[in-house]
């Protein structure tokens, strides 16, 4: 994982919160990883691991009412997000610098609005006077064909499209004022296999065309190694393992959950009965188990794992928190 001192993205010690009135649900704790320009970052993990919470705490649209961040720091182009001011993240970061696409397109789309009129009021809000009515309209249609739709279908409603096209649309919002960091918060899970593929076949073009940094989050690891750059395995709010697509799917010391998921894996090269899933389900974020979170459903679990949270063992570009590779743990095993 590159850690350059001009990073686009430093994200450092990131402690996220939920607060109820008789429960705190300990979402993300103490997560730290950088980005560069033009790379690509996949973040993976279970449902309920903290991904989308990181995308939100990044973008400052997590809900005012129930989430705190409590700790931490989120460095973009040498500022701090967590110190500007909601004016500014609104005209000049969110949707201008970063834009986040949503998993779920029929969510994300105003029913009532012509799907051209919904790409144009991004550029709108973000215009500033530069642009002249007719650049806008001429800029709406660039960005549709860019996606992959004719530009005659910005009068249609999203009801009209099909789910392909609802999310290649939710992409062009993304796109059209060419932001520098796109996260893409499951952004194929709506759809079905033939379209999944042709959409981030398509994220993956406009990206190296663009020259943009992306943060994909997913729980598919075949897309993973098809689209990313760098990895970053999230269990119960934490990052448990990282580095370079070599490292995790190559590396020789792999952190058991990491194991897990690729276990589950089908192998189309290998005949067998049944899958491997991981025993067990991910901890309750209100009383997460002391030591190692992942210990409870570990099958090589030691002593040690119940007691003490692991620090991070490094071999070049990959890391991983596991006892089973740092000094107290080899010593616990021999």
């Amino acid at each position: 994982m590159n850690t350059t001192e001009n990073a686009l993205l430093k994200v450092k010690d990131l402690e996220v919160v939920y607060r109820a009135r008789r429960e705190t649900v300990r979402a993300v704790n103490g997560i730290s990883f950088s980005l560069n320009r033009g790379e690509t970052l996949g973040l993976v993990g279970e449902t309920g691991a903290g991904k989308t919470t990181t995308a939100y705490s990044m973008m400052r649209v997590l809900p005012d009412r129930t989430a705190r961040i409590i700790k931490g720091s989120i460095e973009f182009e040498g500022k701090n997000l967590l110190e500007v001011p909601e004016n500014t993240m609104r005209h000049a970061i969110r949707g201008e610098k970063i834009a986040l696409i949503f998993q779920d397109p029929m969510s994300a789309l105003n029913p009532i609005m012509k799907v051209g009129e919904q790409i144009a009021e991004a550029l709108k809000f973000h215009n500033k006077g530069e642009l002249t009515a007719e650049q806008i309209e001429a800029q709406v249609d660039h960005t549709l064909e860019l996606v992959g739709i004719q530009k005659e279908r910005k009068f249609d409603f999203p009801h009209q499209l099909s789910g392909g096209m609802k999310q290649r649309v939710v992409i062009a919002i993304a796109l059209v004022c060419e932001p520098v960091l796109i996260i893409a918060d499951e952004p194929t899970t709506a759809l079905d296999v033939t379209i999944q593929a042709q959409v981030l076949a398509m994220i993956d073009e406009l990206r190296e065309k663009l020259g943009t940094a992306m943060i994909l989050i997913t729980h598919d690891l075949g897309i993973v190694a098809q689209m990313c750059d760098n990895v970053a395995i999230m269990y119960a709010g934490e990052i448990i393992e990282m580095g370079s697509v070599e490292d995790i799917y190559s590396g020789k010391n792999q952190h058991p959950y990491t194991t897990g998921l690729f276990g589950s894996l089908p192998d189309l090269d290998k005949k067998t009965d049944r899958l491997h899933p991981i025993d067990g389900l991910m901890p309750d974020p209100t009383e997460l188990p002391p030591g190692c979170k992942f210990h409870p459903r570990c099958p090589r679990v030691m002593d040690i794992c119940k007691r003490v949270q692991p620090d991070f063992t490094f071999d070049g570009t990959h890391k991983v928190a596991c006892h089973l590779y740092g000094g107290a743990g080899k010593e616990e095993r021999s």
